[in-house]
């Protein structure tokens, strides 16, 4: 799961992150409450989940709107 977490954090920074982040933190959580032998990536798998949710946010802010896309 502290692995899942990770790849699904990492990849919520480009993509889907309104549904990858939460994942990524739910599975991160659970790895860690069950005392994963990978804690590090349990870590960095919550902290790219939080941070997807902040890419979200900043971009949403940016757009005024809910959908975001790279081009301008």
């Amino acid at each position: 799961m502290a692995v899942a977490s990770f790849v699904l954090g990492l990849l919520g920074l480009l993509v889907l992150n309104l549904f990858l982040g939460p994942i990524a933190i739910v599975l991160a959580g659970i790895a860690l409450l069950r005392g994963t032998s990978r804690k590090g990536r349990a870590l960095l798998g919550l902290g790219l989940g939080v941070a997807d949710l902040v890419v979200l946010a900043v971009l949403m802010s940016m757009d005024n709107t809910v959908s975001w896309g790279l081009a301008g």
